[in-house]
């Protein structure tokens, strides 16, 4: 439960931060979505990853009911650290260092199981980058021409009520592009939730799904109610600063991360693979920054031969017009106004990011090669 809550108050801020920054959604609404859409997440794809972490990285007989508790442990030990230092912890990561430790020191892990998770864990962040950074150089512009998330003043929606029927109709100064980008919005985030619900519940309940304390089906229900906890409480304040921290990052950027990050999250979950959404997330940052940025040069200059650019949240935020600018004219200066990321803040995030994983395996290991239980 402890786990499930937390990750609850950080994964709705990642989901529905950009919606409720941008007053799409009260906090309460993004809220219940989360809640609904990671149950869904967690009882539909999530059941591959609750299975593979509670039986084939280590043995199923492995997990004795004092082992589980010294495993989700050290995931809640490693959540404190990294909320300690204020940087998000991969709980996926987390988790599967502790199984891992316990694995190692009984002698039972399984070493094709691990190497695969390992593999993925380099292969995605790379794929994440670069499908943004295409979409950054190549797309982004028309994506931005075309949706315009530019939200007019008044209601969205009013009630007509001059028939028998009260009917929704649009606002006084609502498009219909702007209700079908609303709508995307909503559904974007819907959709984070769902990957979020089907990586994560597995690191809560799958050492207990595992030695049997807990059905599948009870387990996930159990996950998806601590996240769902989580959600209506601590999150509030993690939707505050993910909003506030993502108003200089453009709407349209926002949801091109959370796409291809909750994609290739649903994916991995799928295939029973447990993985950092948080990691996805932030390589799409990266990569469709650099891909806006290198709109500046040709192709040759951005993989190195030329200056390279820099990637800046301007680069983000072009300026929209009725024709969207060819490859070579946004002018420099106007895409380096401001760093996308900091390069000692992505550091230390990097370097968090591998080290919680890493004293979760150890000290896993330390507890279970010392001690009988």
């Amino acid at each position: 439960m402890f786990v499930g809550f937390n990750i609850g108050g950080s994964s709705t801020g990642v989901a529905f931060g950009p919606a409720v920054g941008s007053n799409v959604l009260g906090k309460l609404a993004a809220a219940g979505l989360m809640t609904g859409f990671a149950l869904l997440g967690g009882w539909t794809i999530g059941r591959e990853v609750v299975a593979k972490m509670g039986g084939q990285i280590v043995p199923e007989s492995e997990f004795t009911l004092v082992a589980s508790v010294g495993v989700l442990f050290f995931v809640g030990l490693a959540l404190l650290v990294s909320n300690t230092f204020g940087v998000p912890a991969s709980t996926s990561m987390t988790a599967v260092g502790a199984i891992a430790g316990l694995g190692l020191a009984r002698g039972a892990l399984n070493a094709s199981v691990m190497l695969e998770i390992i593999s993925w864990w380099i292969v995605a962040p790379v794929i994440a980058f670069w499908v943004c950074a295409v979409i950054g150089r190549y797309v982004y512009p028309y994506l931005d021409a075309w949706l315009k998330l530019d939200q007019s003043h008044g209601a969205l929606l009013k009630l007509d009520r001059t028939g028998s029927i009260p009917r929704p109709r649009l606002g006084p100064n609502t498009t219909y592009r702007e209700l079908g980008s609303t709508v995307l919005v909503i559904v974007v985030a819907c959709y984070m939730a769902f990957s979020a619900g089907a990586s994560n519940v597995a690191n809560a309940v799958a050492p207990l799904v595992g030695n049997g304390a807990l059905s599948m089906d009870m387990g996930i229900l159990l996950a998806a109610g601590a996240i769902g906890l989580g959600a209506f409480t601590i999150a509030r304040r993690t939707l505050d600063t993910v909003g506030n921290d993502l108003t200089e990052l453009p709407i349209l950027a926002a949801l091109i991360v959370e796409t291809v990050s909750a994609s290739l999250i649903s994916f991995l979950s799928a295939i029973g693979i447990p993985a950092s959404l948080a990691v996805s997330a932030t390589m799409c940052i990266v990569g469709l920054g650099w891909g806006r940025a290198t709109r500046t040069v040709t192709l040759g200059e951005a993989l190195g031969k030329g200056e390279a650019p820099a990637v800046s949240v301007n680069a983000l935020a072009a300026e929209r017009e009725d024709r969207v600018p060819a490859m070579g004219e946004e002018a420099p200066d106007e895409l380096a106004a401001h760093d996308l990321f900091d390069p000692g803040t992505t550091g230390r995030v990097i370097f968090f990011w591998l080290l919680t994983p890493s004293i979760s395996a150890i000290a896993s290991y330390a507890l279970f090669s010392t001690v009988s239980i």
